[in-house]
């Protein structure tokens, strides 16, 4: 039924919760699992221009950091025979996600109904439900 699942985290417990029904998706129809973390836009980019003692510069170290915190969280709990790619963007959390979605051909997204930002919905966190509104393919809010 499905074959590309679209998991969005922001590492918070309700993405941990809704890692699990993705990951039981994805084994059960042999989709593929795409993990996918968006991080804000820093209003400035004046950060950009700072280096680590050992070269690597501010970006770099944060996608490093980035994507082991990935490896160890979610990657490490699949099950055998559960493909995944991990894919990293910035900006707008919904935006990216509804871009996301539909560049892979998603036919499911999985995400948490409220994460780090705190309840800005009454039933959905802001970016689930401006998901929800908008995207393509069948989505599971999980709370």
């Amino acid at each position: 039924m499905f074959s590309k699942i679209l998991f969005c985290t922001d590492f918070s417990e309700t993405a941990d919760n809704a890692f699990r029904y993705a990951v039981r998706s994805a084994s059960h129809n042999g989709a593929k699992l795409l993990i996918l973390h968006v991080s804000p836009e820093a209003d400035a980019q004046f950060w950009k221009g700072y280096v680590y003692e050992d070269g690597r510069d501010v970006e770099d170290k944060a996608l490093e950091t980035l994507r082991a915190r990935i490896a160890e969280q979610y990657l490490a709990k699949l099950p055998e025979g559960v493909e995944a790619e991990v894919v990293l963007r910035s900006g707008p959390a919904a935006e990216q996600i509804l871009d996301v979605a539909e560049s892979a051909g998603a036919d499911l997204a999985v995400l948490g109904r409220q994460g780090a930002g705190g309840v800005r919905d009454l039933f959905f966190g802001n970016v689930a439900s401006k998901v929800a509104k908008a995207i393509k393919c069948p989505v599971l809010i999980v709370p």
